[in-house]
């Protein structure tokens, strides 16, 4: 049986367009799957490949694709269930206590009128995000009982019932930076530090990107993180505060590594070692037909 392979997403964006570069340089063809013209059916017959390289934007799209795929027997990079930790806030950090990863101290209120309590009982200031935000959006930093009023009043409006579900987490004091390392399969490839003049360090905020030195404990903290989740491929977040230790904030199971590969150059390699890690995937999952 050959093998064959399915990169899904519904924009092809610079990453993409590096993975499917490196996937052409091992010789593997690789089919582009606009997941917006998918359609799963009780009963069809199984889709034609071995994996999917899940690089779809939507979180939604992409976690029920994963498990539409996962059932009709098809490996997903990465997995159903790595989506839905990754792409729940409160269930990342039960994962990472559960994992006795290091990570602040965090909360779930299920009602903003509870989160008032908890607010005062973790102290401020402190942190709230919503459960399943990307590139910082609708992120506050609270530093006061006037602000966390006006903020959970905000929240309470808001149509979505997952809106009204409060996550917080602890403020963690650092040097203007966090750190991002890529872990991809057994190892992490790569670290940056991502450098602001505010509080919030995201890309897409406009932070910059510069090189983090991937020493032993930051790789092992990374490594633990994504092992935590079970995602085969992870953007760790990691904070050092102001006594050095290193402490998980998210894990990302839909990673953007453009900025990273800038900062380190073509040394590190990560649509390679994605390449790498789907091509050993798909080995895994192809059966030799008896001659």
């Amino acid at each position: 049986m050959s093998m064959r392979i399915g990169l899904l997403a519904s924009r092809v964006r610079t990453e993409e367009k590096r993975l499917l570069d490196a996937f052409a340089h091992r010789g593997a063809e690789v089919d582009v799957i606009d997941s917006r013209t998918l359609r799963f059916g009780l009963g069809d017959a199984s889709p034609p490949w071995q994996v999917i390289l899940n690089r779809e934007i939507s979180g939604t799209r992409a976690r029920y694709a994963a498990v539409s795929l996962e059932a009709a027997g098809i490996s997903t990079l990465n997995s159903a269930r790595a989506g839905e930790i990754c792409g729940d806030k409160w269930q990342t950090s039960l994962a990472l206590q559960r994992a006795g990863v290091p990570t602040p101290k965090a909360a779930l209120a299920l009602t903003p009128e509870a989160a008032l309590d908890e607010i005062a009982a973790m102290g401020y200031p402190v942190v709230l995000k919503p459960l399943s935000s990307s590139w910082g959006k609708r992120v506050s930093l609270i530093r006061d009982p006037d602000a966390a009023e006006a903020v959970l009043e905000h929240c309470a409006a808001l149509p979505a019932p997952q809106a009204h579900l409060i996550y917080l987490q602890a403020y963690v004091e650092k040097p203007g930076r966090d750190i991002r390392v890529v872990v991809v399969g057994d190892r992490a490839v790569g670290a940056v530090y991502r450098n602001a003049d505010t509080w919030r360090t995201n890309v897409a905020r406009g932070a910059t990107t510069t090189m983090c030195d991937l020493h032993g404990d930051l790789a092992d903290v990374a490594l633990s993180a994504a092992r935590a989740v079970g995602a085969d491929i992870a953007g760790v977040d990691v904070v050092e505060d102001v006594d050095g230790r290193l402490l998980v904030l998210e894990v990302n199971s839909g990673v953007e590594f453009t900025g990273l590969q800038r900062a380190l150059g073509e040394g590190c390699d990560v649509p390679g070692a994605i390449a790498d890690l789907t091509l050993a995937r798909a080995g895994e999952m192809t059966t030799e037909v008896p001659a």
